[in-house]
C-alpha cells in the first residue's frame, strides 16, 4: 500500500485504491461537505467534512482521503499529520473525479440536489437572460440585473467567494442528512 509515514504524505492512484478496496486493505474517508458526497461518492466510503476531521473518531488501520480535486483532501492529511495520526494515511490522487475517469463506479443518493455549482450556473444564466429580456420589452433600467450579476460572478472568481453559492447552499432543497459521516 503506497501510504503515508508521520513525516511524508502519499498519494494514491485510483487503481491502487479499487485494489485495496476489493481487498478490504483501507477506508476511505471523503472529506467533502455532505451535499457534494450526496452528488456522487466511492461506494463504502465514510463521510467526514473537512471542518469536522480533527474532532472525528475515525477507524483504526490504513485511509484514503478523497474530496473533488485533492485540495482538501491534502489539507487534510496534512492535518492527521500535524496531529500524529496513529494510522498510514494517504491522499486519491486528482479526487473523485480522477476515481471516474479511471472507469470506477460512483454512488449517488437517489433525489440528491444538483451540484451547487450547476445550480450556480442556473440561477445566473436565468437573472443575465431575465435582465436582457427586461431591458428589451420593460424597461431599459433592467439591463443592470445582468450587470449586477455579471459583477458577482466576476468578484466570486476573484475573490473565491460567492454569495450566490452560499444563499443556494442554505436552502431547503440543498440540505442533506446523511448516516455514514463519523463524529
Amino acid at each position: 500500500m503506497t501510504t503515508t509515514t508521520m513525516t511524508s504524505p502519499s498519494r494514491i492512484s485510483a487503481h491502487d485504491l479499487a485494489d485495496q478496496l476489493a481487498a478490504g486493505e483501507v477506508t476511505v474517508i471523503d472529506v467533502r461537505e455532505p451535499m457534494e458526497f450526496v452528488t456522487g461518492h466511492i461506494a463504502g466510503s465514510l463521510n467526514v467534512p473537512l471542518s469536522r476531521l480533527a474532532q472525528a473518531d475515525l477507524p483504526r488501520g490504513p485511509l484514503v482521503l478523497v474530496c473533488q480535486s485533492g485540495n482538501r483532501s491534502g489539507k487534510g492529511l496534512t492535518q492527521l499529520m500535524q496531529q500524529g495520526h496513529p494510522h498510514p494515511v494517504a491522499d486519491l490522487l486528482g479526487g473523485v473525479p480522477a476515481w471516474q475517469q479511471a472507469g470506477f463506479p460512483v454512488r449517488k443518493l437517489k433525489g440528491a440536489p444538483l451540484p451547487l455549482m450547476r445550480q450556480v450556473q442556473i440561477v445566473a444564466g436565468s437573472l443575465v437572460l431575465l435582465g436582457v429580456l427586461l431591458s428589451q420589452t420593460v424597461a431599459p433600467g433592467w439591463i443592470w440585473l445582468s450587470g449586477f450579476v455579471g459583477a458577482g460572478l466576476t468578484f466570486a472568481g476573484v475573490s473565491g467567494f460567492c454569495g450566490m453559492a452560499r444563499l443556494l447552499a442554505a436552502m431547503p432543497w440543498n440540505r442533506v442528512s446523511i448516516g455514514s459521516g463519523l463524529g
